[in-house]
């Protein structure tokens, strides 16, 4: 069992006992305690290897038969048709001493469903070409992170649990592979419309192939999914989806046409970002509740968390291309500040240095200006704000969580945002 001890609790503001069933060695009775701790001033608690420091909320629960402590938030008064816990408002936390989250653990609860996905994608994309056999293969190889199946698949064991399913149904496996496929699609074109020649560290399909096979290597990705995806005959999950593919080519006309232009405001990063990023994430996660026949306001939460998911995700991604070298990156570094692509991190930083817009709306023509303006993005406060936004939209994300029961697939959604936020730590 897990030990845990507390002391130098000092509660200085409001504490909430709420009792729940347990049975690890931390009780002090058959019936244990759910404790939130408001305002410690010391560290309070340690379990394992993690402590909790000055100013956390802590509480404890049971996951999958153990009990662990995580940050707790603030209690609203309402419920998603009486289920779930109590709807929860994020505040900032850090923790000490947290062990990171690996995404190996986070995983963990669903990797005999992910390594099926892997073992049938390469046979779902057919073999009547072997050209394009050889690009799917070098794309799937490049040492993905499976994000997204993953989501399907936490997201479908959670809310079957939630509807009483006993365990995932075909739709729900067919759903994980068809969104890797549109994503792995979406990659195909991103890297033939931005010219790069490396992703994930290794070549990209256009590199080695050509503009031409590369070009048609993602449409018949599409076209495949789409075929695998009409057979589900849930006509609310085709419109969900084909959305997506309508959103992507919605988002790369909008970035195209916006380069370099420094009057970029952020809601119209934010839509892009939408577009290109969250909405695939949205539907993805929208889609696994659906088939496990969910009320609609659970679905409708559930499309909402893989919304602000994403686009934390994505401004993540965006500050990363500033404070990661390319190697950590396995693409250029700053690649879409040389590019024009206008992201959070230098709309912020434009709002503090004017010699920024000159830079960008040359396009970067002196020597050492693409430095320098990174310098700018980094020291005219872009990246802190950036790193605030991120956090925002993560908070808002567990709070759509709240619909759901706890157990160990929440608490894996929960990591996941957490894990993005660890990023940029």
């Amino acid at each position: 069992m897990m030990m845990m001890s507390c002391r130098n609790i000092d509660l200085g503001g409001t504490s909430v006992l709420d009792l729940m069933p347990c049975g690890c060695s931390s009780s002090s009775s058959p019936t244990t305690r759910r404790v939130f701790f408001s305002k410690c001033s010391k560290t309070v608690c340690s379990i394992g290897r993690r402590s909790f420091g000055p100013g956390n909320l802590v509480f404890l629960r049971r996951d999958s038969g153990s009990c662990r402590a995580i940050p707790a938030i603030p209690k609203e008064s309402s419920l998603v048709n009486g289920l779930g816990e109590d709807k929860t408002v994020m505040i900032n936390l850090k923790q000490e001493s947290r062990q990171p989250i690996s995404l190996e653990n986070l995983f963990e609860v669903v990797a005999d469903d992910l390594q099926s996905l892997n073992d049938n994608l390469l046979s779902i994309v057919g073999a009547e070409n072997p050209v394009l056999v050889s690009a799917a293969e070098q794309i799937f190889s490049a040492g993905g992170k499976r994000m997204r199946p993953g989501l399907v698949f936490l997201v479908s064991q959670a809310t079957a649990e939630l509807a009483g399913l006993k365990e995932l149904t075909v739709e729900h496996r067919r759903l994980a592979e068809i969104i890797e496929m549109i994503h792995t699609a979406s990659l195909i074109h991103d890297d033939v419309l931005d010219e790069s020649g490396m992703r994930r560290g290794k070549e990209t399909v256009h590199e080695l192939f050509g503009t031409r096979v590369a070009v048609l290597a993602g449409d018949f990705m599409f076209a495949q999914a789409s075929w695998y995806l009409a057979n589900l005959e849930n006509l609310q999950v085709i419109k969900l989806i084909s959305q997506v593919i309508k959103d992507f080519a919605s988002g790369e006309i909008k970035q195209a046409s916006s380069l370099f232009d420094c009057d970029v405001k952020l809601d119209d990063y934010l839509l892009k970002s939408y577009y290109k990023t969250a909405s695939l994430v949205a539907a993805s996660t929208k889609g696994a509740a659906i088939f496990s026949r969910v009320e609609t306001e659970v679905a409708e939460q559930m499309y909402q968390f893989g919304k602000n998911l994403g686009l934390s995700f994505q401004v993540v991604d965006d500050i990363l291309d500033f404070t990661q070298s390319s190697e950590q990156l396995g693409k250029p570094a700053a690649n879409d500040l040389a590019k024009g692509n206008i992201t959070a991190p230098v709309i912020f930083a434009l709002e503090n240095e004017p010699r920024l817009r000159e830079i960008i709306e040359s396009e970067f023509c002196e020597p050492g200006s693409l430095e320098e303006a990174i310098e700018m993005v980094r020291s005219g406060g872009g990246i802190k704000r950036a790193q605030e936004l991120a956090k925002e939209k993560a908070e808002v994300a567990l709070k759509n969580l709240n619909c759901l029961p706890r157990s160990g697939f929440r608490s894996a959604l929960e990591d996941m945002v957490m894990f993005n936020l660890e990023r940029i730590d």
